[in-house]
């Protein structure tokens, strides 16, 4: 999808079957919303020839879909399979906080995020309503220099923050049932939670299983998994790689109340108890659930807070962890120079994993934290003496070393505006 100044969003994409005109009515498949066509163009070369309508085997370029977004399947009729959804392996890492040097131009500001971050998938842009604060995450600081390079382009003077490392929360160990009770005391929700395997959140990332499935498919993938049968079936809501299952029996009220206790899942998972970053590998068992008989009493707001304070409270009992992005490395140097680059490494608590020679010419291969990357290339080049290339990918999230784990809380909380010290889980869980 490229936004045109003019025109808005420009949908490029390759016509499997039929003809598309001017004006033809389409449905947008993952958006689930019918648009109009307005024109049917064709780009020749770097520019835009307006042909009025293609048939299957051109690549048209469809003016007027304004929701249409990268990976969007789109079709004449509702009821079609949609082509399978663009998996992104890389997850962003790195954040800046960007603001308009001058007040004025904070609208224009905010159009020109919105359009880069539609034209890059991988660009994700949040804006928070409350404070104002405007953060653009992606895969490294090159990529991020990139953006905020095309935004410059643009005419505008930004401000931008030092990069800042993404993080996620999650936990080693299984915990509860733990109860917590709604605000007004007369609703209980048990929940408990445990680590996921690497096997099933790998399947979570990649869309293996989501939540469009048919539940029958999810519940047999996960029981090769080893999973219960009963929780297999459970599945009631898939927030990033986390689950969360309901495990109840007879309970009443159960599915009219289902929403607001999901909402309360899709919060932690968003923002979770340590730090108030993104939850991974989590999985939460809703285990009983007691309600008010008059739906007045057991209304979102009641539930949601409910269901909140019962997950964080388990997750703060099962050992949580801050997890951080590991980026695999890999140097080109001197063959002379390997003991050097591994010095390097090193002190960046990085891992050195393999050595290829090729002549004169030595390729190592390692792991380093994307926290320690920030003056890489200051400290190889001179270490190296500006004869080491290399380039970086992100690989894995890792549990931050227990050395480092306090003090790197305490950070991203003041950094937030929190308390430096994380809550204790006797503050979210209710006695009997």
């Amino acid at each position: 999808v490229v936004v045109d100044p003019q025109a808005g969003p420009v949908a490029v994409g390759r016509l499997y079957s039929g003809t598309i005109h001017d004006g033809d009515q389409v449905y947008l498949v993952g958006s689930k919303r019918m648009e109009r066509v307005q024109s049917v163009t064709m780009f020749m070369g770097p520019y835009r020839e307006i042909v009025g309508s293609l048939t299957a085997g051109n690549i048209p370029a469809l003016l007027g879909l304004e929701h249409a977004r990268a990976g969007e399947t789109i079709s004449s009729i509702k009821d079609i399979v949609p082509f399978e959804s663009i998996r992104y392996v890389s997850e962003p890492v790195v954040t800046v906080a960007i603001e308009p040097k001058h007040p004025k131009d904070l609208p224009k500001l905010v159009e020109a995020l919105r359009r880069i971050s539609i034209e890059d998938p991988n660009l994700v842009v949040k804006i928070n309503e409350e404070t104002g604060e405007m953060l653009m995450a992606g895969m490294g600081v090159l990529h991020l220099e990139i953006a905020t390079t095309l935004l410059q382009q643009q005419g505008l003077e930004i401000v931008t923050s030092k990069p800042l490392i993404n993080y996620r929360e999650s936990i080693k160990s299984k915990a509860g049932p733990v109860m917590a009770k709604s605000p007004n005391r007369h609703n209980k929700v048990y929940v408990r939670v445990e680590p996921l395997s690497s096997d099933v959140i790998d399947m979570l990332v990649t869309g293996k299983i989501n939540e469009n499935m048919d539940k029958k498919q999810i519940a047999s993938l996960l029981r090769e998994k080893g999973w219960d049968a009963d929780e297999a079936k459970g599945i009631v809501a898939i927030e990033g790689s986390n689950v969360f299952v309901d495990a109840t029996k007879g309970v009443q009220y159960l599915q009219e109340s289902m929403d607001s206790l999901r909402s309360g899942f899709t919060d932690v998972m968003l923002a979770g108890p340590l730090v108030q970053e993104q939850c991974r590998g989590i999985k939460v068992v809703l285990h009983h659930f007691v309600p008010h008989e008059d739906p007045a009493h057991r209304t979102l707001a009641q539930l949601l807070p409910a269901s909140r304070r019962a997950i964080m409270g388990a997750m703060l009992s099962a050992d949580p962890v801050i997890l951080e992005p590991i980026l695999g490395i890999e140097i080109r140097c001197p063959a002379e120079m390997i003991g050097t680059v591994a010095g390097v490494l090193s002190s960046k608590r990085g891992k050195l994993l393999n050595i290829d020679q090729k002549g004169v010419i030595a390729i190592v291969q390692g792991e380093i934290p994307a926290a320690e990357t920030s003056d890489l290339s200051e400290v190889m080049r001179g270490a190296t003496a500006g004869k080491a290339m290399w380039n970086t990918h992100f690989k894995m999230w890792q549990a931050v070393p227990a050395s480092l784990t306090q003090q790197l809380i305490a950070e991203i909380r003041k950094r937030k505006g929190l308390s430096p010290e994380p809550p204790r889980a006797d503050e979210f869980i209710d006695k009997e």
